[in-house]
């Protein structure tokens, strides 16, 4: 019995079929591609076509995109950069946003999102969880 290739009939996807396994519009895919976070598909035009690679890779730009990071920071994490970078030096004259959260009066907590890591999501999991450390400290 004659084994199937990596590259077999079978395992092809097309466009289509690539945007419907992974959520992602074709137009998204395209744009991800030109943008180098995304292989190209193999063969040209009509028999272009997208391989298991490029399923895994469509899975990993969208868990990192809904967990809050930038195109910049999905190309480096997609380049192997390590989820938790270390810190980086802010230069002077910088523009950074940074979020003013007040846990209870007189206690605040100031983040920059952006260089946390933190989503919006991320980011009030956190103050519940330390809204909720600061009673139990205080009911002791």
């Amino acid at each position: 019995m004659e084994q199937p290739t990596p590259d077999s009939a079978a395992d092809r996807l097309s466009l289509d079929t690539l945007a419907s396994l992974t959520g992602v519009s074709p137009r998204t895919i395209r744009f991800y591609i030109a943008q180098g976070l995304l292989d190209r598909p193999e063969g040209e035009k009509r028999g272009a076509h997208y391989l298991q690679r490029h399923l895994d890779q469509l899975l990993q730009i969208r868990r990192f995109s809904e967990a809050g990071h930038s195109l910049d920071r999905i190309r480096a994490l997609m380049q192997g950069a390590p989820e938790d970078p270390p810190r980086q030096r802010t230069e002077p004259g910088a523009v950074e946003v940074w979020s003013r959260m007040t846990l209870v009066d007189g206690l605040e907590l100031h983040v920059e999102p952006g260089r946390a890591g933190l989503s919006p999501e991320q980011l009030r999991a956190l103050l519940q969880g330390l809204t909720q450390l600061y009673h139990q400290v205080r009911a002791r």
